[in-house]
């Protein structure tokens, strides 16, 4: 999935994207919901093994090199220490950065179809009809300023030459 050319929109193509939209959307929120089923299974697993290590710990402390009483905080920070724990969590994190980036595209494909509404709003509105060169200002004052003037020196020698 090539997240940042799917949300692209072609202004040129509004048609087009209108009617690519919705199974954009489908596609993209199908996509997020095997993210969640995954993240869900992760999770199930990581609580998984935190329990398996837990009971380990509470039927054989010394394996795990605990010598001193057994409390809820030895064992939370045994099983947190335990490369199984680890690699379970590190799973759990790599499927979970997942599914974010997949909440992140339905939303991105949500704003794509609002950006869609807006862009044939601008359309109707004629935004985008022809080439249109805005005015400038300064320059079109400078022009009439130019063109007055030459105007005034125009009669100034006229009456110069009469009065000679």
């Amino acid at each position: 999935m090539n997240y940042e050319k799917d949300v692209e929109i072609s202004p040129t193509d509004l048609d087009i994207e209108c009617l690519d939209q919705p199974a954009l959307m489908l596609k993209y929120g199908k996509h997020k919901a095997g993210t969640d089923k995954a993240l869900a299974l992760e999770k199930e697993k990581l609580d998984l093994v935190r329990a398996e290590i837990d009971k380990q710990i509470r039927e054989s402390p010394e394996e795990f090199g605990i010598t001193t009483k057994i409390t809820e905080t030895v064992i939370t920070n045994t099983i947190l220490a335990s490369d199984e724990y680890k690699e379970a969590y590190k799973k759990y994190l790599e499927v979970n950065y997942e599914h974010n980036v997949a909440k992140s595209v339905v939303d991105a494909v949500s704003q794509r179809k609002d950006m869609l509404e807006a862009l044939i709003k601008l359309h109707g509105q004629q935004y985008f009809a022809g080439p249109s060169v805005p005015r400038d200002i300064e320059q079109e004052r400078e022009r009439k300023e130019n063109k007055v003037d030459a105007g005034i020196g125009k009669t100034f020698t006229r009456r110069t030459r009469r009065e000679k």
